[in-house]
């Protein structure tokens, strides 16, 4: 399950490698990936930008199992996948997220 500290202004997603921080003073969110031991270059765009945040789904090819995504998509079409985890835990994920963003 995903960590989440969560204030009025900023809210900080850590899952793994991946670190998303939404920022309501500066107005941005900044993705933050690594790669092994290196650290791939931060993804920044406005909160503006945010078009919706939704819980996705694949099914695995070998056993069939459901396995859910939070993913985030941008107003230029690109979706980011944030979090994978069990279907209420990626749900309870999304709608923190959206009511920080307003969405």
């Amino acid at each position: 399950m995903a960590k989440i500290e969560n204030t009025s202004r900023k809210l900080v997603l850590t899952e793994g490698a991946t670190t998303l921080t939404l920022d309501k003073d500066s107005g941005t969110a900044a993705l933050q990936r690594k790669v092994l031991l290196w650290s791939k270059k931060p993804v920044e765009f406005p909160l503006a930008d945010i078009d919706d945040i939704a819980v996705k789904f694949d099914k695995d090819g070998m056993s069939g199992a459901l396995i859910y995504h939070s993913v985030l998509h941008r107003r230029s079409g690109e979706t980011l996948v944030l979090t994978t985890g069990e279907a209420k835990d990626t749900e309870a994920t999304v709608k923190e997220l959206r009511g920080f963003v307003g969405l």
